[in-house]
């Protein structure tokens, strides 16, 4: 079987191609490894979570007074224990702070609410806060 110079030409192109398309493929594998590595860690929580566990204090927030309904220090409890890295600080402190601003809420009560349920939290209930500086 005789092979001419045309097809010997495309199939070492043929390789070429393959070879740079590898190696283009392993460049981009490699970056993708690297941004996930660099990449700030992601938070578990989200805001529904967040919503879900402190929608029991609302209306305590809102218009209440005295201490807050066991639900809600149930809920405000949840929160402080699913929250427990820097993201997830942040991710909760980010949709607290979203939802103040959007809710009328009594300042002092939101201030108070974990040292009235006995718990902590690393960020205050407020539209004012600095969420970015919540370790």
């Amino acid at each position: 079987m005789l092979i001419n110079e045309a097809a010997i030409h495309n199939i070492s192109t043929c390789l070429a191609t393959m070879a740079s398309l590898s190696q283009a493929t392993a460049f981009v594998a490699m970056v993708i490894l690297l941004a996930a590595a660099a990449a700030p860690s992601w938070a578990a929580i989200t805001c529904s979570d967040v919503i879900k566990d402190l929608r029991p204090c609302l209306n305590y927030l809102k218009s209440g007074s005295g201490a807050p309904p066991t639900p809600c220090c149930d809920g405000a409890s949840s929160l402080a224990a699913a929250a427990s890295t820097t993201a997830d600080k942040q991710a909760a402190c980010n949709c607290l702070k979203n939802a103040a601003k959007s809710i009328t809420l009594k300042p002092e009560l939101a201030k108070a609410l974990p040292a009235n349920c006995g718990i902590s939290m690393p960020f205050q209930i407020s539209p004012n806060v600095d969420c970015s500086k919540i370790s």
